[in-house]
């Protein structure tokens, strides 16, 4: 099964934090939610940063402004992902150039729609 951690996943169902999570799992996923203000995302146990996930995920995939994540990166970096999705307004050129300091495989664009779902759809 393939695994995907949403770094910014929300509770919020109009926010792509959730509507991300949602994607994922329909696409057949393990989807590990990242947020440190919640306990449970769509009936899945959050964790408070992405070292808590249990597991190294194929996909981390990110819903956060470039500051916050500037912060963050170390930390995926040390997770290890086989892709790192930025989605839209996550990127910055810092962020960027941080990733690939990290020697991190970014991709820039929506990670609900690389899976095959419009957002719109959720």
């Amino acid at each position: 099964m393939k695994t995907v951690a949403i770094i910014g996943a929300s509770n919020d169902r109009s926010k792509f934090g959730n509507k991300a999570v949602r994607a994922f799992l329909q696409q057949g996923y393990e989807v590990f939610p990242v947020n440190p203000k919640e306990a449970t995302i769509e009936g899945l146990p959050a964790f408070a940063g992405i070292a808590d996930v249990p597991v190294r995920p194929d996909r981390v995939s990110v819903y956060l402004p470039p500051s916050v994540l500037l912060k963050v990166l170390p930390a995926i970096a040390a997770k290890g992902c086989d892709e790192l999705w930025l989605n839209p307004g996550t990127e910055s050129d810092a962020v960027l150039a941080e990733a690939e300091r990290l020697g991190l495989n970014v991709i820039q664009a929506c990670s609900i729609v690389g899976v095959g779902i419009s957002p719109t759809q959720l």
